[in-house]
């Protein structure tokens, strides 16, 4: 009889296996991309940190300063949950505002498009606060306000379920946007702050393409035409988002195919894919991960195992996750990702230009015209 021990042990030995031999801890150097230095690079949707909590530490806070990332999308909202849900997203922004005090040459709070340039000019990696549901909100638009003035600056109407806002990818219903969702939008046009419609229903994201008089994001997900998961966006709505100015960020997420670990030529698939539907100025990455390597230890597969039953229980787990599929892609394993991938796409015969436009270019050019007050 194995103990625990033993047991997550083989069992991370056997991930690993399943990896195709990869490293435990990133992945191995890519060749180097000399324009990388010069690009505006932008996470749609990651994390400095871990999932863990607490402060951020030293080899967390190098891998950030090695990344070569302008800005990336936090995520400070409780999400999927109803109660304390404004409490905890202050929380969690409290808890970001230390990390900013304690670490202003690393950081850079983001509130305007021209940030962007201080923190790229500056080396520090800029903190863009979004949320990934409304329900901190509660039943009151009133609390915009609130959030806009302690700085965020994107909002997902939607997490997986039915809220307020409209439904979610998982609702059977399809119900689309209500009328708190319209007002909501309309809100947000006004003070300026950008509606992201990853995790929405089909119905939500057409509705709220059409509501917003401003272009929109879906700042993570893929192509429902490649993996025809709930979490994946159709070219119908990819199409349309594009054509109102949006930009779609591709995610390293086990989304990426129906089986199996995603790998980097998943990620690059779908990307190019999305720039055949979008166009190339409609496309970008939001990894949906965190900055540093994953290390895949027992205590990391342990505590994978518990977030995908939390989930579950909770009525929030996707169709696609899994406790054998990590969220992370084995190949593209290490804080300067975003050079690899931009690599590879240029092995395939695409333009530094475009290369440059996804990686964070397209970011970019949407935050300048969605955070205007309109």
């Amino acid at each position: 009889m194995l103990d625990r021990r033993q047991f997550l042990t083989l069992s991370a030995a056997a991930a690993t296996a399943g990896l195709a031999g990869l490293p435990r801890a990133g992945a191995q150097p890519s060749p180097s991309w000399p324009a990388y230095a010069r690009a505006v690079a932008i996470d749609a949707l990651g994390s400095p940190g871990g999932s863990s909590g607490g402060l951020l530490t030293p080899a967390q806070l190098a891998d950030v300063r090695d990344s070569g990332l302008t800005a990336v999308n936090i995520t400070v909202s409780a999400v999927g949950v109803l109660d304390g849900a404004f409490e905890q997203t202050v929380a969690r922004i409290a808890a970001w505002e230390e990390e900013l005090a304690l670490h202003p040459d690393v950081f850079l709070k983001v509130r305007s498009a021209a940030d962007l340039q201080v923190a790229k000019e500056s080396g520090r990696l800029g903190l863009i606060y979004g949320f990934q549901d409304s329900l901190p909100l509660g039943d009151s638009l009133d609390r915009l306000e609130i959030f806009d003035q302690l700085g965020v600056r994107i909002l997902q109407l939607t997490y997986n379920r039915r809220n307020l806002a409209g439904d979610g990818c998982l609702e059977p219903a399809d119900a689309g946007l209500s009328r708190f969702g319209h007002e909501l939008v309309e809100r947000m046009n006004q003070r300026g702050l950008l509606v992201d419609l990853s995790h929405s229903g089909r119905r939500t994201a057409l509705d709220a393409i059409a509501a917003s008089r401003a272009p929109v994001a879906i700042t993570h997900t893929g192509c429902a035409a490649l993996t025809a998961l709930p979490r994946n966006k159709t070219d119908e709505e990819l199409r349309l988002l594009a054509g109102k100015g949006g930009v779609a960020g591709i995610y390293l997420m086990p989304f990426l195919r129906t089986e199996g670990q995603p790998m980097a030529e998943d990620v690059v698939r779908h990307v190019e894919h999305a720039v055949q539907v979008c166009g190339e100025d409609h496309v970008g990455i939001g990894t949906d991960g965190v900055v540093s390597a994953v290390e895949l230890t027992p205590e990391f597969i342990e505590q994978h195992h518990r977030d995908v039953e939390n989930r579950r229980r909770l009525g929030i787990s996707a169709p696609g996750e899994s406790a054998d599929v990590y969220t992370f892609v084995p190949d593209l394993n290490t804080p300067r990702r975003f050079e690899h991938l931009g690599r590879l796409l240029l092995d395939r015969g695409h333009s530094e230009t475009r290369v440059a436009k996804i990686l964070g270019g397209n970011w970019a050019r949407l935050f300048r015209e969605a955070w205007t007050k309109t």
